[in-house]
């Protein structure tokens, strides 16, 4: 891309760095946490937050601003949406800002997720995730037209202001903290339950002077963050551009369609490809799809309304080729 468009930022190196990790808790009794089976789970990763903190530890900070670089666009890995845009970038040197975050409209699916507001006290940015909200503001926290916008986790930093809070004590990044309940191996329900202190790169909003946010179309925003979000992406309400980027197909108006698949089933990839990995159903004109216990769809099933399949025995169900419009499936 960069030899077709700018040629002069083209063939640089690539640069990486680790990023750190810390000690799972024991809910019990809030210690770090063990594990002889597999010692390796009693680690995880500090949240995306952690990012700041690695780019100044592992001397990548000093490395990117002795190279003249000034600003950094940084995005999930699991976002097939993010790109580096010249416009945005454009609009971001021209704001004066610190550290810009692209934001989107919320819709029904994005209802759960962090979003952004604006601090009474002093009218700073501020990102706020459903970890850190109280349980009787659950409510007001889904509203989607009360908080209308959420953080689509691609920012625009400055490298050299970052470089400055952290020279300074004072201005030093206090993220707020996410407390996650989880499971000490993922992959066994039964396992101990931990905590895992986080911090999310988003949250940076807040803690920096001169931040602003921008509105951007809904395809800058396509993340896998479970098995739901990737039946998603594989079916057609995604496609490929020919700049081989995934984008919702403009069919769909913006908002992707809701699905929610069986946890004790799908949430693991492996399962999950035993059941999705060869076929998956037309959902353009599918707006919410729940999927309760083992289904395969034969090649050719189009779904399109409101979809419920309820399986509540342990045998693999079927469904036949077909075109199912606000249609529930059910088995004794």
């Amino acid at each position: 891309w960069l030899n077709r468009h700018a040629p002069s930022m083209a063939g640089g190196t690539v640069l990486s760095f680790l990023q750190g990790q810390v000690p799972k808790l024991d809910a019990k009794t809030l210690m770090p946490a063990q594990y002889e089976p597999n010692p390796a789970l009693e680690w995880c990763p500090p949240g995306h937050g952690d990012l700041y903190l690695s780019l100044l530890c592992s001397g990548m900070l000093d490395t990117l601003l002795d190279q003249g670089m000034k600003v950094a666009f940084i995005s999930n890995s699991d976002n097939l949406g993010a790109s580096v845009s010249p416009t945005i970038l454009k609009s971001f040197l021209e704001s004066g800002s610190t550290l810009m975050m692209e934001v989107a409209r919320r819709t029904s699916s994005d209802r759960k997720g962090g979003h952004l507001a604006r601090r009474l006290t002093d009218d700073q940015y501020i990102l706020r995730e459903s970890a850190q909200c109280p349980p009787e503001d659950i409510a007001h926290f889904q509203d989607i037209s009360r908080h209308r916008y959420f953080n689509t986790n691609n920012l625009w930093l400055r490298l050299d202001h970052l470089k400055e809070v952290f020279s300074s004590p004072e201005d030093a990044l206090k993220l707020p903290l996410i407390r996650n309940l989880k499971r000490l191996d993922p992959a066994n329900p039964h396992s101990p339950e931990v905590i895992q202190l986080e911090t999310a790169m988003g949250a940076a909003i807040e803690c920096f002077k001169r931040t602003s946010a921008i509105e951007v179309p809904r395809k800058r925003f396509s993340p896998v963050k479970s098995t739901a979000d990737l039946l998603a992406l594989r079916s057609d309400a995604y496609l490929m551009t020919p700049g081989h980027q995934l984008e919702l197909h403009p069919d769909r108006q913006g908002a992707p369609p809701r699905i929610e698949l069986d946890l004790g089933i799908y949430t693991q990839l492996d399962h999950f490809e035993t059941h999705f990995g060869q076929v998956v159903p037309s959902m353009l004109d599918c707006d919410y799809l729940k999927i309760t216990g083992p289904v395969l769809f034969e090649s050719g099933v189009t779904l399109r309304g409101k979809i419920i399949i309820d399986n509540p025995t342990r045998e693999v169900k079927t469904i036949q080729k077909g075109s199912y419009e606000n249609t529930t499936f059910q088995w004794d």
